[in-house]
């Protein structure tokens, strides 16, 4: 059970990038989620799925040489959603339907992506904890960084072009 948690049911073991499709795996589910519950359903989501992420990968790494191999991708989900915390509270906010903001879904994945990736400064400093809290923050992280850079992007389009 922990193993399908860690994986995102399973989405961890696509190959190539298991990282990509487990943030891909993300998208619907957040999406759900706020189609159910909005913004706040959103971001208890992230917490609920942080802990447990936490929890899941602490146990199917404990006594590995690898604290995070790549099939592990509940981390990915936590960050992702993170990244998507804009868009939701925008189109909650404006009272549209979530998928008119696409924009931001794309430059959300799009950032998460290249964050999660290259891991500049404090998200690279959580990746090399080597536990299983680092591997959750370094997405976590990676997703508000992801988050800032969307709205900066939507500032500028909407403040530049409309």
């Amino acid at each position: 059970m922990l193993k399908l948690v860690a994986s995102f049911f399973g989405s961890g073991y696509l190959r190539p990038a298991p990282g990509t499709w487990g943030s891909l795996a993300a998208l619907p589910a957040a999406y759900l989620i706020h189609v159910i519950g909005g913004f706040p359903l959103l971001i208890v989501a992230t917490g609920l799925v942080f802990a447990l992420g936490w929890y899941a990968t602490a146990e199917v790494t404990r006594g590995q040489t690898d604290h995070d191999p790549s099939w592990i991708v509940i981390d990915e989900v936590a960050g992702m959603w993170i990244a998507l915390f804009p868009v939701s509270y925008g189109a909650g906010m404006m009272g549209i339907e979530v998928t008119r903001l696409w924009p931001g879904w794309v430059a959300g994945f799009l950032f998460f992506r290249l964050f999660d990736i290259t891991k500049p400064w404090i998200i690279g400093k959580a990746d090399r904890m080597g536990t299983a809290l680092g591997v959750m923050l370094d997405d976590v992280f990676a997703g508000v960084f992801a988050a800032l850079c969307s709205i900066a992007l939507a500032a500028l389009y909407h403040g530049w072009f409309m």
